[in-house]
């Protein structure tokens, strides 16, 4: 950590600067500095203590980032694969009981070649398969998908497994029936015969591991490539890799599946890691055991990165939401917190040092003191400023974190959302060829209609992502649907059917554009539609596969934001019509108040999320969009899926109004003489007001003041135990001097001070909102107040300081005194 190594060096240097100005006091002002010495030498040990304390939260934070960017690509990686092989296990099982291929295999039917186009066939819409195959009890291969790579005879295991099984087994490993593959992933399930019912083989559906997996890697995987992305097993050995030439599949890797902060030695190197096992979905767990990890040596890890994202964030608004620092690191806000208050502890002793020196300015040390206090005035300065810049620097090190989050999570939103319509559109191109639905459409009677229906019936208990499936005639008139009759006798829109007959072959279908729909009780959503065609080819009506969207959509961006508070998440159109939310104030169909140009760049972005901060809905928002970019083949024909943006919002707290800002920085108040009067300069809301150094015995915290309501005067806030002159304790009463001026009472924040004042015998304290500074004006510097025309006005005179440019206003005691005792 180059950066952190850098502020330590500082940070000693300031140390030794405090050091040499004590023993510079102590040499050159002793009698003067007694009273400085202890203040100086506890704001010393303060200021040791924070920097500890900087130190340890800068690496905290440096690590903590660094693991939940590892945590979020690993947690993804093994999400997006388990939810895909999820899909696998429903599959088998379905195809297993495919009518034309179980008559195949039972000897009811000897086409060879129409079972192998059929597998084909299905190969050809699923293409997360590369092999399928049909073997009999004995392991004899009846038919397969791909002859390229033909197998007789298998003695796997895995076959005998099926065969007793009551669902699908699932293998990952060599086996013969991927010949010259070191392993596969292969999803077997038990065929019956369809008359008896009795078992008459196995089928294999072999997935496109090494392809899926290099997917994968490809989407979420540090784009710098400073970590490795690996998928392990039960034993902590790799799997596969994103790089094999850095760490080989078959190896055995330390793993960090708390994700606490440790380093692990791996190959000679000392890595940050994080892992994370498969969470499961919808009661699949994922093959036993398995994992994804990130590694990332720890010589890589803390390489500056992610800053570029906020540079064009516009000042106001970055100020605006660090103002909310405490919403997102709340170790850090505490941190800027001690050092404000170690800061302000500085400037008091300044001030209250100088005020001292202006009542003795003809003392002999006076001059030698004035330059001890500007010394501790620079070197407090130096450390604020150092202080506030490393921690200001890690404020902006969080957002970019929460930005980069912000981006991967919409991204795999819009990668949940492909991978299921990929699976949609999959399903109906595959239902419409169903010998069951083509024969109904061929006879159309009632008996024909009901057992479309019970095919449908049992397609949909397998498949509970869809609300409804009907099958309709070529004039659009539905025959047939899953969940009842309701639906029979109804026809599909004009132009669904027109686009439906227009399909060319069975390889496509026509998704109905997200909207409201008459087969979903008039709720939007997605409807599927393919062509189911007759023997010859030409089109005899379709089947429509009705989404359940809500749930399933909902479901989708839970998944991404789930146990992550005041974050929401919605897939919305280009233009901003909302299709589903996270958020219920956003329904669907409604309009997603969002810039329309950050929706515009997304939706013609063909690289990563666009991220930004920005003000949205009265909140401070990290705001991320991602577009569907497909998945395989699916969107790659252009105009026929629609667009699709996910949305990601991530609130801080409320837009600040200027008045509810962090006060600027103070003004600079030129010293051109040092003869003159010396005046206390202090801040009053918004006014920079003066009275003369020798009124003025000290300045303390308010914290000290015991609040007090008192009827006797509304500017009476209450009381303070001072020490006067000779060592006596006195209870002072304290006015809001804001109150007293302008009329408005003034703001008490932790930075609040009290100034006790001395008119006589007559001792005061004076709520101020901040010391500024003590220094000598003459008295040409100063003019009557324009507001003081009837004499009653309690800055009679202004201080034309910085050449006239800035006006102090000078405040009487006298007139001070005399109205509060009217």
């Amino acid at each position: 950590m180059p950066d952190v190594a850098r502020c330590e060096l500082s940070l000693r240097e300031l140390n030794q600067m405090w050091r040499l100005i004590e023993a510079s006091a102590k040499m050159h002002c002793p009698a003067e500095a007694r009273l400085l010495l202890p203040a100086m030498v506890a704001t010393r040990t303060g200021f040791a203590h924070l920097e500890q304390a900087l130190v340890a939260n800068l690496v905290q934070e440096k690590v903590r980032h660094v693991l939940a960017e590892l945590g979020t690509q690993a947690r993804y990686a093994i999400d997006i694969l388990v939810r895909n092989l999820y899909e696998r296990t429903a599959d088998v099982g379905f195809l297993a009981t495919d009518p034309d291929l179980c008559r195949f295999v039972a000897g009811l039917d000897q086409d060879a070649g129409a079972a192998r186009q059929r597998l084909a066939d299905y190969r050809d819409k699923y293409t997360v398969y590369d092999q399928i195959l049909l073997l009999d009890l004995a392991g004899r291969v009846l038919v397969q998908a791909d002859p390229a790579n033909p197998v007789g005879l298998s003695h796997d295991p895995l076959l005998a497994a099926a065969l007793a099984a009551d669902g699908y087994v699932e293998t990952f490993r060599a086996t013969d029936l991927r010949p010259g593959q070191p392993r596969a992933l292969v999803y077997a399930h038990r065929m019956r015969h369809p008359d008896s019912g009795a078992p008459i083989g196995v089928l294999c559906l072999c997935f496109h591991f090494e392809q899926e997996m290099a997917a994968i890697f490809a989407a979420y995987r540090d784009p710098a490539q400073r970590a490795n992305m690996l998928l392990l097993d039960a034993h902590d050995q790799v799997i596969s890799s994103a790089d094999p030439l850095w760490i080989p599949a078959g190896v055995r890797v330390p793993t960090n599946p708390d994700g606490q902060p440790r380093l692990l030695m791996f190959g000679g190197r000392e890595y940050l890691v994080r892992t994370f096992s498969a969470a499961g979905y919808q009661g699949y767990p994922g093959p036993a055991g398995w994992k994804a990890q990130l590694m990332m040596p720890v010589e890589l890890a803390f390489r500056a990165h992610g800053s570029q994202a906020l540079a064009a964030v516009a000042p106001d608004l970055m100020q605006g939401l660090l103002s909310h620092a405490q919403a997102f690191s709340p170790a850090l806000h505490e941190l800027m917190g001690a050092v404000t208050r170690t800061t302000r502890t500085i400037e008091r002793i300044v001030w209250n040092g100088k005020v001292t020196s202006a009542a003795n300015h003809s003392a002999a040390g006076g001059s030698q003191l004035n330059t001890v206090l500007d010394q501790i005035t620079d070197t407090g300065q130096r450390s604020d400023a150092l202080f506030s810049h490393s921690i200001q620097d890690l404020y902006q090190t969080v957002l970019a974190s929460s930005l980069s989050e912000a981006g991967m999570t919409a991204q795999l939103l819009v990668d949940l959302l492909d991978r299921n319509l990929y699976e949609r559109a999959n399903d109906c191109r595959w239902w419409a060829q169903s010998a069951a639905l083509r024969a109904g459409l061929a006879q159309p009677a009632a008996p024909a209609g009901r057992a479309m229906a019970g095919v449908l019936d049992a397609i949909n208990r397998l498949y509970t992502v869809y609300a409804r499936l009907f099958v309709y005639d070529r004039s659009g008139r539905i025959v047939a649907s899953s969940g009842g009759d309701d639906l029979v006798g109804h026809g599909i829109g004009a132009d669904t059917l027109a686009r439906v007959s227009a399909l060319r072959s069975t390889l496509e279908h026509y998704p109905e554009p997200f909207g409201p729909s008459p087969f979903y009780g008039g709720q939007p959503t997605y409807t599927y539609h393919a062509a189911i065609r007759a023997a010859g080819g030409q089109v005899i009506g379709g089947i429509g596969c009705v989404l359940d969207a809500a749930p399933e959509l909902r479901n989708m961006l839970h998944s991404g934001v789930a146990g992550r508070p005041r974050m929401h998440a919605c897939f919305v159109t280009p233009q901003g019509q909302l299709l589903a939310s996270t958020d219920p104030a956003h329904v669907p169909g409604a309009q997603l108040a969002l810039a329309p140009a950050l929706l515009a760049e997304a939706a013609s972005n063909d690289g990563t999320s666009v991220t930004r901060i920005l003000p949205h809905d009265g909140q401070y928002v990290i705001a991320a969009c991602s577009r569907a970019r497909g998945y395989r083949e699916f969107r790659a024909a252009a105009g026929v899926e629609q667009a699709v943006l996910a949305v990601l919002l991530q609130a801080f707290g409320p837009v600040r109004s200027g008045a509810a800002l962090p006060a600027p920085a103070r003004v600079a108040i030129e010293r051109l003489r040092d003869s003159g009067p010396d005046y206390a300069i202090f801040q009053v809301g918004a006014s920079l007001m003066a009275l003369r150094a020798t009124h003025i015995q000290e300045a303390l915290p308010f914290a000290r003041v015991q609040r007090t309501a008192s009827a006797a005067h509304p500017a009476r806030i209450g009381m303070l135990d001072a020490a006067l002159a000779g060592g006596r304790q006195h209870c002072v009463w304290v006015f809001d001097l804001a109150l007293l001026v302008g009329g408005q009472a003034g703001v008490v924040t932790e930075h609040s001070q009290v100034m006790l004042v001395r008119h006589g015998d007559t001792v005061l304290g004076l709520l101020v909102d901040e010391l500024h500074a003590v220094q000598p004006f003459d008295p040409a510097d100063l003019t009557a107040s324009p507001l003081d025309s009837a004499g009653a006005a309690l800055a009679p005179r202004l201080i034309q300081a910085n050449q006239g440019q800035l006006l102090i206003e000078e405040l009487c005691l006298a007139r001070l005194l005399a109205r509060l005792r009217a």
